[in-house]
Formats: C-alpha cells, structure tokens, sequence
C-alpha cells in the first residue's frame, strides 16, 4: 500500500501545499486502492476516477501558479450516495433511483468541489438511509475491514469501511438515527452528527426531514473539523438551515483540552443489552476525563428510555410522505408502463419492485401512524416524547457542557445475524437517536477494543445545539490521551486488506 494512503487528511493537504507531492499522485493512490481492496469491502458504488483525476490537476495547476489553496485542496474524499451529484450517478442505494444522473449537485457537493477536494465516487449504503448495517442496499451489503464477515454500521456503512480501509482520508455521511456515529464506532473512525440545521439539506435525498443531517467522517478528530468547516454555515436553499455563525472547530480540535470542563454520564445508558467488554472501554473512558482534568457527575434523562419508541413512529411517518415523490412518473424506474395499465396500477408495480423489504416496513408504519384516527395516538404522542427527550438535554446542560455515553451498546456483529429480527437492528441506535430527536450536536470517536472480539467501541460526545466545537475539544484531548497510552492510533491496528 502507498503511504499516501495512510497519511491524515491535514498530512494531505500539507504535503499538496508544500509539494512534497501532488495531488494527483494522492489521487490515483487512493484509487489504486480502491481497485486493490474494494471487491472485497464494496464501500462504492460508483468511483469517478476521471472526474476525481481532473479535480486532481487542477488542484496542482493552481499550485503551480502560487494561488493560495484551502485547507483540504487535493484530498480525497468519498462521498455518501445519498447526496446529488451532478453527471454521477445517484441511488441512495435503492434500485427504484438506478442510473438517475442529477441535474444538480447538492449544497454539500458543492461546498466540496468550491474547497478543491477531491470526490472518487459514491459510497454503499442502506437503501434510503433506512437500517444500521448497510445490509438493506439494493446493491449488496459491505464488509467491516476489521472483519468482513461483519457489518461496517448503517445507514452510512460504506462511507466508514472506506475510512478503515484506506480507501479515502474523509468521507460525508448522514445521521438521521445514527448513521454516522454508529458506523464510526465500529469501524474505529470519528463521526460527527453537527447541529440539525448547521449543514445544508438541500440535494440530500430526504429520509426524515425533522432529523437527517449531513456531517463529516474521518479518521481524526481534526481531519473531521476540517471537512465540518467546509460543509457547515447558513444555506438559503435550505428552510431550516440555521442562520448562525459556524463554531470554530478547527480551534477547538486543535486546542483539546478539557481542564474545568463539567463532563455528563448518561444514566440510561447502560444496563442490561451493553456488551461488558463496550461498558469497560467506556468507563475506562470516562476515568480518563478525570485524569485530563474534567469534572465528571452523573446525570439522569429518563425521557431518553422511550426515545427509541418515539423514533420509530417519527422517522416512518415523515418517510411515507418523502417516498410518495418516487411515483415512476418524473424520474427513476418504470415497470408495468405498456399502454394498458393506469398510472396508478404502474406506480404500484414499480414500487414493488423498487422498493425493499426495509422502506416498504417503514413506509407501510408511517403511513398507518398517520392515518384517521391513528396521528394523535401515535404520531402526536411521539412528538410529545420528542419534546420530553429536549427538555431532559435543556436540564441536563444547565449544570454540564457535555454528555458522554457508549455510541452503540455492541461491537459489530455478522451480517445477517439480524437480518430477520427488525428490533434488534433498531437497538443498535439506542444511545444516539435522542440527539436526532433534539437536534443537538453529537460525536463518536474510537475508545479502543472491546476485550471480548477484538472489536473497535466508540464513546459518544453529545454537546447543545450551536456548541458542536464542544464536541471537537473533548473529542481531540481523548484521542490524543489515548493515542499516547497506546503509542498509535488505534485505526492502524484494523487487519490489513
């Protein structure tokens, strides 16, 4: 493997800078191991190796003529394909968007492409970011590169196996549940879920629009406050996006320090369900803020135990009214049209036929949830409990500035082990939801291996809204302290491809 590959994304882009090297030869490294590993991991769906390679020299031209270049010029990145991008293929993993190309790219994408960095393609994920495995892809699940028999976390698997893989410095993800902080745990990456409302929406193929939101994914805490200040900041082509200044993260990354910081332990976080060997990396975790110089208290939100419940009343019904835009009539997949069936009957067999057996589970509970007679008791009541969740964070950062708690109550486990149990692939959210339900701002970070399997544990850092540079500075002074007790990052250790 090229040593380009294992460089941080802030090396990168020092060493394009400097020219040391170029960002071409960090280009086609990166897609060099893309064509050496990815048959394995399938962490792509599409790779661009034109469009990136292009990018690439005109990163390098500007170079070449002095012109000052941004703070992640020439680094790769993967992109999750749930975002539009234009003349590349978009499916957000469902067969019902095969080969659609947008018009248009997202104000994400094009925050990317005005920052110079460098997009090799669009990365595998649960179909309409529905599922936390990326096993529900119409396209194939994809491997955990610490074991490929495992799954690499969902929605946003295929983005954080190409992390731990070294298939990509940075990736985008999306979290609407979880989907960047549960894939980031298990596969030993940082994820960050910003504020809801501190990344554009718009071009983001829409799963629940009260709780998706973009964020970034890297294999620091640094490399992901970097790709934050590129992405985040008001956007007008999105409602709710939020019309506030962008904390300064980078600052706060490269500060970490948590010296007079009043750290939270979430009470209902543990108990029975938590793996002991996850519950001992995080409370090793938490002893060490201590160390660092925090102050740490308990603190209990009791609204949180029905957060799950409220999710998945919310998230379905909010879906079943984004997916009825996919009708077979203005873009994606057309069955059943040969002139003798209504365009009723064709948009039914076309969703049939489109649509997996996770989106029409959610679709078909959304849409009952919503329906005469069911909204108060069942949509209402969990918007009630989504109110109850925000005022438990209200309180509770009244006397801290942060919670911690474990990401995920598990290491990764196999693919297909709950393939067949739909509860028990929504329990992998159980710790990160409540921050979707408040749109606050939270992240996940590598706290070690769990004893047990040798696995990578993710602590969680959930910070208020609008103080996502809280979550860098708690975030970069454990790293560093753990990176010093183990003498590496831990990503190095994932087994080699």
């Amino acid at each position: 493997m090229s040593d380009l590959t294992r460089l941080t994304a802030a090396e990168t882009a020092t060493g394009i800078a400097s020219g040391a090297f170029s960002a071409v030869e960090v280009t086609e490294a990166h897609l060099a191991r893309i064509e050496a590993v990815d048959e394995k991991v399938h962490a792509f769906l599409h790779v661009d190796r034109e469009g990136a390679l292009a990018t690439a020299r005109a990163v390098d031209a500007k170079r070449e003529r002095g012109e000052r270049l941004g703070p992640l010029a020439g680094v790769p990145l993967a992109l999750k394909d749930i975002f539009t991008t234009e003349g590349m293929p978009t499916t957000a993993g469902s067969k019902i968007l095969e080969g659609w190309v947008p018009p248009y790219d997202a104000t994400v994408t094009r925050r990317l492409r005005d920052a110079d960095v460098v997009i090799l393609g669009k990365t595998n994920m649960d179909e309409f970011a529905m599922g936390s495995s990326t096993e529900n892809s119409a396209y194939g699940p994809t491997g955990n590169p610490w074991d490929l028999t495992r799954i690499p976390g969902g929605s946003g698997g295929g983005s954080s196996a190409s992390l731990a893989s070294f298939q990509a410095p940075l990736a985008i993800g999306t979290d609407t549940g979880g989907s960047i902080r549960q894939p980031a745990a298990v596969t030993g990456t940082v994820g960050v879920k910003p504020t809801y409302g501190g990344v554009s929406r718009y071009g983001m193929v829409a799963f629940s629009s009260s709780l998706d939101q973009a964020g970034p994914c890297a294999r620091t805490v640094l490399d992901a406050a970097l790709l934050h200040s590129v992405i985040a900041g008001h956007d007008p082509m999105d409602s709710t996006s939020v019309d506030q200044p962008v904390p300064d993260v980078v600052a706060a990354a490269r500060e970490g320090d948590v010296r007079g910081m009043r750290v939270g332990v979430v009470k209902e976080f543990r108990g029975e369900g938590y793996q002991s060997g996850v519950m001992q990396r995080f409370d090793e975790s938490v002893a060490l803020l201590r160390e660092l110089g925090a102050e740490v208290v308990e603190v209990s939100c009791p609204s949180f135990t029905k957060a799950l419940a409220a999710y998945y009343l919310i998230a379905p019904s909010e879906c079943s009214s984004n997916l009825a835009r996919f009708d077979a009539m203005r873009y994606g997949m057309r069955i059943g049209d040969d002139g003798t069936r209504s365009a009723e009957d064709v948009t039914a067999i076309t969703r049939e036929a489109g649509f997996g057996d996770e989106v029409k589970r959610r679709v078909m509970l959304g849409t009952y949830a919503l329906s005469s007679g069911y909204y108060d008791a069942y949509y209402g009541s969990a918007q009630k409990v989504r109110t109850l969740i925000t005022r438990d964070f209200a309180r509770a950062f009244e006397s801290v500035d942060v919670l911690v708690s474990p990401t995920t109550p598990t290491t990764a486990f196999p693919i297909g082990e709950r393939a067949d149990d739909p509860m028990a692939m929504y329990l992998a959210d159980l710790c990160t939801i409540p921050s979707n339900l408040a749109g606050n701002a939270a992240m996940s970070l590598p706290s070690g291996l769990s004893p047990e399997d040798g696995l990578p544990v993710g602590l969680q850092i959930i910070a208020p809204a609008m103080a996502d540079d809280r979550l860098y500075r708690v975030g970069a002074a454990v790293e560093a302290a753990l990176q010093a007790r183990w003498g590496h990052p831990l990503i190095e250790e994932a087994p080699s491809l």
